[in-house]
């Protein structure tokens, strides 16, 4: 997504007439449905500033584009200023200038890519400028197929229009980085026009920013699938920010801890922020440093999925050498290993053993048994009554144990479609926080409510072409096929449905069996993986009652180990059981729901907590009236209330992404505003109006343009132009699952003679390259919900 976009003629008005900032948070506002700081709005208006004198260079053509705030999709990520266009010997070309407000850098020289400057009130480590550039240009190249097979060149640089002396950013130690990605200071203003001049010589006359923001987008690589390739020395994830600094803090612990005092390096993140991307990189360089290292986690399924992928590449005794479960230190002899990298260190115990009686505590053995013990930490992902990992202790230990500790936080997403609102809004959604996020209008990722477990299989199950699409649920049923193959264990008779849970000869490996989206996994066979799509069945130990979440552990089955002893505390001590279930039941909720990479579907047992999810879940359209600044080239006026004589001199007027839902009766005049009917139109009840915005129909409807549609046509729609819904569209030009496009289906008569959908295409008429055929299937064809149909344009 590009919050703003404009040639350089353009842009250099909007700076000149101090609109910039302004423009740019309009459409954060529109496009994202959130504000900015004011600090961050101050940004933009200084930084910009200097670009725009930068622009100024009549050699930088008048034609370039100029995008700001471009998303870079998949992460949380977002880049300054992009420059576009085409180099001397007319290759399309973005120059990528990330830029910063710094005054004032320290090197480091003894880590890669990292440099002190002054952040939030003090001196902190961050990724170098140059080393920050590059990574968001190879995260465009590797995520976005249309600069791969197009051949389209990035080049990626930084300015520092406040630094005056760049001895530090500029040091030998950073050439590496330097090389790739020049910076630039105050007093380069000069050089950094040149630059732009050389990658940018002539205009951007294909819309390449356009063609990039809604190419293709590759599928991201899971850490499973890449485990072999890492271990092999090769990079298959670019750290970015503050994972790199993570990293280099890791390898200059372990340094540190051979030569002096014991290390702790504490490193905090959510779901997707990379800790076990950063826990493999970690062991493939430290392996490689001839450094003793183990990979080290509570539970069983990630350690198991990543020995499987490497097995028949590396020997056997090899991968047990590497991979080690957390009660596995107990004999172990001080100091035995250089590093130990403890991921999803929130699951670790306070005992080993089969009955959890062996051994003193599992975080004072890891860091006995070596110099640098790395905690990779979510205490939100607490899910077990027995479950210790939390900072507090781990710092208790560090000091009996006389370790010094350093403690790191991950914020950069790569889950839930790089989404940091999603994760936000699931902690506001099972009211584990207050975090403001009560709705999902800024979150692209695939998010919703069935109404039945059989809708949830089905949509999993279609979404598992890759072998990345599973269903879970909460440990709430007995696991009756352990000792019976034929018995169910899942059975939810009155939706006549029953599964069984994750069948026992898969074990741990059941997220990458062959057969086993069929069956249902819990959180401990998934909690540390990730997939594309989960499905989530939420069980009877959390429901809501008037809008209230309510946990019980009691509900939970009495097979389930995570609260096991439970019963007996509801009895000694009603509050503490309760608190102690309470967390335990809604972090198990949030770790399943945030397994997805690109969506999650959720059913819930309970009637009345369905519908209450259903409710917050669905992208609200609170108030489906627009507002007059919406009313952006309106050819017709508004019409007071009181004038209304709905469909005889007035039309209801709709934001796209409002007629897009399901909007009530379009005679309710109270639920929209209504616009004067034009004299040559012929009104009637069905009719709307709203404003098409977009490319990918400009041969018949230019992008801006205001509409008629007729709602919920009857009859044939092939051929006709159309507005439609549907889950799995993402609209080239809005990212909406709304489209507008020509259609046409193929149709087959089933044995009775019933006709049926096999295909159906929605077809862009667009001018401009790079818009596809949307082509939905016999299965995916059933739910496409029919709008409007396009009547005529009003200008």
């Amino acid at each position: 997504m590009i919050v703003y976009t404009a040639k350089k003629k353009a842009f250099i008005e909007d700076v000149r007439l101090n609109r910039i900032h302004e423009k740019i948070l309009l459409e954060f506002r529109r496009r994202l449905s959130r504000s900015v700081a004011a600090k961050e709005v101050d940004s933009w208006r200084h930084s910009l500033q200097f670009m725009s004198n930068l622009m100024l260079d009549q050699a930088i053509p008048d034609d370039a584009g100029v995008s700001l705030e471009y998303h870079i999709p998949l992460t949380s990520k977002r880049i300054d200023f992009i420059l576009s266009g085409a180099n001397e010997q007319r290759q399309e070309t973005a120059v990528i200038v990330e830029l910063k407000q710094w005054q004032q850098a320290e090197p480091l020289l003894h880590k890669d890519g990292i440099i002190r400057t002054p952040l939030g009130g003090g001196w902190r480590e961050t990724s170098h400028p140059s080393y920050q550039a590059w990574t968001y240009a190879s995260l465009i190249r590797d995520y976005n197929e249309t600069v791969r097979t197009e051949s389209i060149r990035l080049v990626p640089c930084a300015y520092l229009h406040n630094m005056d002396d760049g001895s530090a950013v500029n040091d030998p130690v950073y050439a590496p980085h330097t090389s790739r990605a020049p910076v630039f200071i105050s007093r380069d203003a000069e050089r950094l026009a040149d630059f732009l001049k050389q990658h940018v010589r002539y205009g951007d006359e294909r819309d390449l920013l356009y063609r990039i923001e809604n190419g293709r987008i590759r599928p991201s690589r899971s850490l499973a699938d890449a485990v072999l390739t890492m271990l092999q020395g090769n990079d298959a994830f670019v750290m970015i920010d503050d994972q790199k600094v993570a990293f280099e803090t890791a390898l200059e612990l372990a340094h540190r801890a051979q030569q002096g005092k014991r290390q702790v390096l504490i490193v905090e993140g959510g779901p997707g922020t990379g800790k076990s991307v950063l826990a493999i990189n970690l062991l493939a360089r430290l392996t490689d440093r001839d450094m003793a290292t183990q990979y080290v986690s509570r539970n069983a399924a990630p350690r198991a999925v990543y020995e499987a992928q490497l097995t028949g590449s590396f020997k056997k005794s090899r991968i047990s050498n590497m991979f080690r479960g957390s009660g596995s230190f107990m004999d172990a002899a001080p100091d035995s290993f250089g590093a130990l990298l403890v991921d999803e260190a929130h699951r670790l115990n306070e005992k080993s053993g089969l009955y959890g009686n062996q051994g003193e505590h599992q975080i004072k053995e890891i860091m006995q048994a070596a110099r640098l013990s790395v905690f990779f930490v979510d205490e939100a992902q607490r899910v077990t009554l027995k479950d210790v990992g939390s900072r507090a202790e781990i710092r208790r230990w560090a000091e009996r144990l006389g370790a010094e500790v350093t403690e790191l936080g991950l914020a950069s997403q790569f889950r839930c479609g790089g989404s940091d609102g999603y994760l936000a809004f699931v902690d506001q959604l099972l009211q584990i926080r207050n975090t403001a996020n009560d709705d999902l209008e800024s979150v692209d990722y695939d998010i919703q409510v069935v109404d039945s477990p059989q809708a949830l299989r089905q949509a999993i199950v279609s979404r598992n072409a890759n072998n990345r699409a599973r269903m879970v649920a909460g440990y709430c049923w007995d696991w009756k096929s352990k000792k019976d193959p034929v018995a169910m264990d899942i059975e939810l008779p009155e939706h006549d449905f029953a599964a069984q849970w994750n069948l026992t000869r898969d074990g741990s490996l059941w997220a990458l069996a062959e057969h086993s989206v069929e069956q249902i996994g819990c959180i401990h066979t998934i909690q540390g993986l990730e997939l594309d799509y989960v499905g989530v069945i939420i069980g009877p130990d959390l429901i809501v009652r008037d809008g209230e979440i309510q946990t019980d552990g009691r509900k939970r089955s009495s097979m389930d180990r995570s609260v096991r002893g439970i019963r007996k505390l509801y009895k000694e001590d009603p509050e503490t059981a309760k608190r102690e279930a309470d967390e335990i039941v809604k972090n198990t909720y949030r770790t399943l729901m945030t397994r997805g990479m690109k969506g999650c579907f959720v059913f819930c047992t309970d009637p009345e907590t369905n519908a209450w999810f259903r409710e917050q879940i669905q992208t609200p359209s609170a108030n489906p009236v627009m507002r007059a600044a919406d009313y952006e080239a309106l050819p017709y006026p508004l019409l007071d209330l009181e004038e209304v004589v709905p469909f005889e001199n007035a039309l209801p007027v709709y934001d796209l992404a409002v007629a897009a839902g399901e909007f009530s009766d379009p005679q309710a005049v109270e639920d929209c505003d209504w616009m004067q009917r034009p004299d040559w139109l012929k009104a009637e009840p069905g009719h709307f109006v709203t404003r098409v915005v977009g490319e990918s129909m400009n041969q018949r409807i230019p992008s801006g343009t205001w509409c008629v549609f007729r709602a919920k046509p009857a009859g044939s729609r092939e051929g006709k132009i159309v507005l439609v819904s549907h889950r799995d569209i993402q609209d080239a030009d809005t990212g909406g699952r709304y489209t507008v496009k020509r259609y046409h289906s193929e149709k087959s008569a089933d044995d009775d003679g019933q006709w049926y959908h096999t295909r159906i295409v929605l077809k862009p008429e667009s001018r401009l390259f790079g818009y596809r055929n949307i082509e939905l299937t016999e299965d995916a064809a059933s739910d496409l919900q029919v709008i409007g149909e396009f009547v005529t344009t009003l200008s």
